[in-house]
C-alpha cells in the first residue's frame, strides 16, 4: 500500500489548493475507528483509498489519470489535468488505436486534427456511449459539415470550388457516479458525482486539393464538488498536407494554452487558496495510406507532450464489403517505457442506405490496463 500510496500521490498535483487542506494519512486495514475513509481517487484504470482527518468534508475527486507502477516519466502526463481528454473520440477512432490525425477518408472528427473537417463528403452527426466500469462514464458527440467557395476551372476545363472550408462542432462528457459519502462515524450520508466536459467548435479551409489548415477552439467546465468548478478555454492547430491520391501526412499541436484554475475560499473562506494546473501541450504527427486493392486504410502516429511522454499508435481499417469496415488498431505505445501496458483495440461499422440519408452503427472494443472490465464503445453515424 505504502508503495502504491507513494507513486499515486503525485497525481494530487494537479489540485494543489485542495490538497492543502487535505492530510493524507494511511491506515491499516484493521483500523475501523474514528477516521473517516473514502476518499476514492479513481481514473480511467484503477482505485486507491486513503483516509481524511476528520475535520474535514469527505468529498470525491475525480482524476482522469493512468495509476501505473512504471518509471515516472509514465505517469508525468498522467497526473496532469484534462486526462479525460486525450482517451479519444468516438468507435471509429478508439477502434483505430486513435492514430487518425491523417485519416481524411470517410467520417472524420476534427477532434484528432482540425483540418480534417473540410474533408468531410456529406453532412454528418455522429454519437457514442461508452461502457466503462466503476460507474464512470464517457460520451461523444460531433456535427460536420462543409462549405464550398467560390468557382474555378480545373485542367479539364470543368467547374469546381475555389476553396473547401469545414466546420465542427462537439461534446466530450465524462464522469462518475453513486459514490457513497461518509460522515465523521462513518455512516453513509449519500452519494456524490463529479463530471468533465469539452465543447468544441473548429474551422478549417482547403487552400487547393493538397492542403488544408484548421484550428479548434475547447471550452472545459469540470465540476469537480458542490461549489468547486473551473473552467478553461483552450485552442488547438492542425494541418493536413496530400501527397498523391493515397498518401497524407498531418500536424498538430493539442491543448495551446489551456489551463484551470482552482479556488477553495467556498469551502475554506479565508483559508482556502488559488492555483493553476496547466494541460501538458501535444505534439502529433501522422500519415495515413490509403490502398486501392484491397480497400485497406493504414495509418501510423507520433506523439509527444510537454510531460516528456512518446507514444506511438496504429491503426488499420479495412472496408471488407461495400458496407461493412473493420478496424484495428493499438494505442500508447510508450517509446521511453516499453513495459507499459498499449492498449489494442478492434471495432467495425456497418451502413445502411435509407432515402437520402446513409446510416451506420459503430462499435469499438479497447483493452483497459489496470481497469476490472474493458471499453466498450457504440455510436451512430448519419450521413445526410
Amino acid at each position: 500500500m505504502e508503495k502504491m500510496y507513494n507513486k499515486t500521490s503525485s497525481c494530487l498535483s494537479a489540485f494543489a489548493a485542495i490538497k492543502a487542506q487535505i492530510k493524507f494519512k494511511e491506515k491499516p486495514q484493521r483500523h475501523k475507528d474514528t477516521r473517516m475513509e473514502f476518499l476514492m481517487l479513481w481514473d480511467f484504470n484503477g482505485i486507491a483509498k486513503y483516509t481524511l482527518s476528520k475535520s474535514y468534508l469527505v468529498f470525491v475527486i475525480l482524476l482522469f489519470t493512468q495509476l501505473t507502477f512504471g518509471q515516472a516519466q509514465t505517469s508525468d502526463i498522467a497526473s496532469l489535468p484534462g486526462a479525460f481528454s486525450r482517451m479519444g473520440f468516438g468507435a471509429r477512432g478508439m477502434g483505430m488505436g486513435n492514430s487518425m490525425s491523417a485519416v481524411k477518408y470517410g467520417n472524420v472528427v476534427s477532434y484528432y486534427n482540425p483540418a480534417l473537417s473540410a474533408f468531410q463528403n456529406k453532412n454528418n452527426f455522429q454519437t457514442s456511449y461508452s461502457f466503462l466500469s466503476l460507474d464512470r462514464s464517457l460520451n461523444f458527440l460531433n456535427y460536420t459539415k462543409t462549405f464550398p467557395f467560390g468557382t474555378k476551372q480545373n485542367e479539364k476545363g470543368e467547374n469546381e470550388p475555389r476553396s473547401i472550408a469545414g466546420f465542427s462542432a462537439g461534446i466530450i462528457n465524462a464522469g462518475v457516479s453513486d459514490i457513497p459519502q461518509y460522515d465523521g462515524s462513518g455512516e453513509q450520508t449519500g452519494n456524490l458525482s463529479t463530471s468533465e466536459n469539452q465543447f468544441f467548435f473548429s474551422v478549417s479551409n482547403r487552400f487547393s486539393g493538397k492542403l488544408a489548415i484548421g484550428i479548434a477552439f475547447k471550452f472545459y467546465y469540470y465540476k469537480l464538488y458542490e461549489d468547486v468548478t473551473s473552467t478553461s478555454l483552450g485552442f488547438d492547430i492542425g494541418a493536413l498536407y496530400s501527397l498523391n491520391d493515397n498518401i497524407t501526412i498531418s500536424a498538430v499541436l493539442t491543448d495551446l494554452n489551456t489551463k484551470y484554475k482552482w479556488d477553495t475560499s467556498e469551502i475554506y473562506g479565508t483559508n482556502g487558496k488559488a492555483s493553476e494546473d496547466k494541460f501538458p501541450l501535444l505534439k502529433k504527427i501522422g500519415i495515413a495510406y490509403k490502398f486501392d486493392e484491397p480497400n485497406i486504410i493504414a495509418a501510423v502516429e507520433f506523439e509527444s507532450s510537454s510531460a516528456e511522454t512518446s507514444y506511438l499508435r496504429f491503426g488499420v481499417e479495412y472496408n471488407i464489403v461495400e458496407s461493412l469496415f473493420l478496424r484495428g488498431g493499438l494505442d500508447k505505445w510508450n517509446l521511453q517505457n516499453p513495459d507499459f501496458p498499449v492498449r489494442p483495440s478492434l471495432g467495425f461499422s456497418y451502413f445502411y442506405k435509407l432515402n437520402n440519408m446513409i446510416i451506420g452503427v459503430d462499435y469499438a472494443f479497447v483493452i483497459e490496463p489496470y481497469s476490472s472490465s474493458d471499453q466498450h464503445i457504440i455510436g451512430v453515424n448519419i450521413n445526410f
